[in-house]
């Protein structure tokens, strides 16, 4: 069986060159716990490239990703500058080898978080505002039928983030009701309210925090969490204009084309 130093290299490769050099074995033997040391593994050499981590996704939240992935439990993965940014409206589809995206709220941290069992109110005292998003997947698992260490160890499949220009207080929302809305060229493709992301956005964030907590880290102020979508991913293989609407929250259209 490969090292982990290997396998991480296989995933920090696969990311950049969107082409498979690894063992589909190697992957499926992996621990959960192995699985995310190979994710801190390709943090590291994504670090050492010029990258910096800029907050955490969860992912695998809803039953709609669940059943589409085939995978039963929530995962959490870093986002990266420089491939988390505002206003990026435009994005080469073509780069992807099955380009997918997600409805996402995106959540400011504006104060240290730890502890185990957070209140909703603690999370509000600590959220410093709240603004739409898209989140962009290389929608491909090189190990078949996918797993849950591999979703892992690539991070949720996660290659960028383009956050919305609205920047909304979080005693304006209730984390439950508010439904989220995609179109693609003007046309309703799926919507769903943010309670399917495991019964509220809070118990995502929550389950986040206790995981950090019980590995000694903490969410550090400053952090974006984007804490899953309510939907199943929506692919985009053809030139497309998206748009993803909340409730509450605001809109953000990105365009799609092939360059």
């Amino acid at each position: 069986m490969k090292t982990l130093e290997s396998i991480a290299t296989d995933f920090y490769h696969s990311f950049y060159k969107k082409e498979w050099i690894g063992e589909e074995d190697s992957v499926r033997k992996l621990s959960i716990q192995e699985a995310y040391e190979v994710q801190d593994l390709v943090t590291k050499r994504r670090i050492e490239s010029g990258e910096h981590v800029v907050g955490f996704k969860v992912g695998c939240t809803s039953n709609s990703i669940r059943k589409q992935f085939g995978l039963s439990e929530p995962i959490y993965g870093r986002l990266f500058y420089p491939h988390v940014g505002n206003n990026q409206v435009n994005v080469n589809w073509s780069d992807y080898i099955n380009c997918a995206i997600e409805p996402e709220l995106v959540i400011k941290i504006g104060k240290n978080l730890e502890g185990k069992n957070l209140s909703d109110e603690e999370f509000i005292d600590a959220i410093d505002y709240v603004s739409p998003g898209v989140e962009i997947h290389e929608y491909n698992f090189w190990v078949n039928p996918p797993t849950i260490q591999e979703l892992i160890c690539s991070g949720g499949i996660h290659t960028g983030l383009i956050i919305g220009d609205q920047r909304i207080s979080p005693v304006d929302l209730q984390f439950k009701d508010e439904v989220f809305t995609v179109y693609k060229n003007k046309s309703l493709i799926t919507s769903a309210p943010s309670s399917e992301i495991m019964g509220g956005p809070f118990h995502s964030l929550r389950w986040l925090v206790n995981l950090l907590t019980d590995k000694g880290l903490l969410l550090e102020k400053g952090s974006l969490v984007i804490p899953g979508s309510p939907v199943e991913l929506v692919n985009i293989n053809q030139d497309t204009e998206l748009e993803v609407v909340i409730d509450n929250v605001g809109s953000i259209t990105v365009k799609f084309e092939r360059k």
